[in-house]
């Protein structure tokens, strides 16, 4: 109900003159718009504020529709007949004949992957991408070792870099010659001699893709997963071509094949038959190089070891006297070493190093001087470092064989 004229409070008194009156009205007034403008603003305020609560509102709703969907199954095509398209559910591989729209007909192909409703109809094309996992393997920085960093190896540098970087480099030298360049390089040796800094500076020194990977990593639990991600990884090489692939201790997937009956080791066996089959199967590899690197060489399947798969088998041994002497000088280079330090007979005491020993004795002797607060190392601080590390390795092998 609205106020009448006369219950509205007048703000002047009835015995005020004419002109008092029309001054407290136009007071009133003012004040009446003043409030007025400010009652506008709070309505715009107030209406941009459910504007945006409504559009929250549309969102959510969207969101709890989809939510409440049924969802999408990932097939794939098998075949295009006159009935209708065969697809193979993942997860439980059951084939269903189903229909499709011609319009949707015109855009499949075998092998393409779908996404299927709860009755199997055909829903849409998914796009054919390769496991996440492989892409993220391709490696975009190099490495900052280089051959100059590798000491006592140079027959083995010389033919990785004949079967990686030459045929990359100088491919008609192999026309002109009429032969096929190497495709594949297994290195083989004990632990620590330099087999993945090999490969780490064939990714610094070529301009091919590097994808790196260990072979422990091929090794799923479910049935397939290992051999798509090998097939996904080629995919993923034979799309940046030219590509190096680097597998360390490839021995994870492709030791001897044994009668065993376990799912685990049947996985294992099928991820190696994938491989070996992009390594040397029917479809070309492409201008792809594979390298491998392994302790156990004695662990391989023959299957993989044969020419084609690995044209060249590289051992790679400890490094003799010459070797350790300069491996000694290539991780010195920066350090701060006394003039009383000998290379040549720091070779010949450490005379069973591997290159990775000698960089952890460098590191170590480089510890003691810090303790003593010296700035530079001597001879001896060497010397007590070889027979910490010995010392070690002596323990780790004690408590190996208690364990055994």
């Amino acid at each position: 109900m609205t106020d009448t004229v006369d219950d509205v409070e007048l703000p002047y008194d009835e015995a005020a003159s004419q002109q008092q009156k029309i001054e407290s009205l136009r007071d009133r007034l003012e004040d009446l718009e003043a409030r007025n403008e400010e009652m506008r603003d709070s309505l715009l305020d107030a209406n941009a504020e459910n504007n945006k609560f409504q559009q929250k509102l549309e969102r959510l709703t969207h969101e709890n529709k989809k939510l409440k969907q049924s969802p999408l199954f990932v097939a794939t095509v098998q075949e295009l007949n006159d009935d209708g398209v065969v697809i193979k559910q993942h997860g439980n591989n059951q084939e269903a004949l189903t229909d499709v729209t011609d319009e949707m007909r015109e855009k499949l192909e075998p092998d393409d992957r779908v996404a299927v409703n709860n009755s199997l109809s055909v829903v849409q094309k998914l796009t054919r991408e390769t496991d996440v996992r492989a892409r993220v393997m391709q490696v975009d920085h190099s490495p900052d070792i280089t051959y100059a960093d590798i000491g006592g190896l140079d027959d083995e540098m010389r033919e990785v870099r004949e079967t990686v970087e030459l045929p990359l480099e100088q491919p008609e030298a192999f026309d002109k010659i009429g032969i096929d360049p190497p495709s594949g390089i297994l290195l083989h040796g004990p632990p620590g001699t330099g087999k993945t800094m090999l490969a780490k500076a064939v990714a610094n020194e070529t301009n091919a893709s590097f994808i790196k990977m260990a072979g422990s990593e091929l090794v799923h639990k479910f049935i397939g997963e290992g051999a798509k991600l090998v097939r996904d990884l080629f995919e993923v090489a034979r799309d940046n071509e030219p590509a190096v692939i680097f597998i360390d201790e490839i021995d994870a997937i492709a030791s001897k094949r044994t009668d065993s009956k376990t799912s685990g080791d049947a996985e294992v066996q099928r991820t190696m038959m994938q491989l070996l089959s992009e390594m040397d199967g029917f479809d070309e590899r492409g201008d792809i190089r594979i390298i491998a690197a392994t302790n156990r060489f004695d662990m391989l399947d023959e299957a993989i070891l044969r020419p084609g798969r690995f044209d060249r088998l590289i051992e790679v041994p400890k490094p003799d006297a010459t070797g350790r002497e300069l491996i000694f000088e290539i991780h010195t280079r920066d350090m701060n070493v006394a003039d009383d330090v000998n290379f040549s007979a720091l070779s010949e005491v450490a005379d069973d190093a591997s290159g990775a020993d000698i960089k952890a004795v460098c590191t170590e002797a480089g510890m003691f001087a810090i303790r003593d607060d010296r700035k530079e190392i001597r001879m001896r601080d060497f010397e007590d470092a070889w027979e910490k590390i010995q010392t070690s390795e002596t323990t780790e092998v004690a408590d190996s064989a208690a364990f055994a």
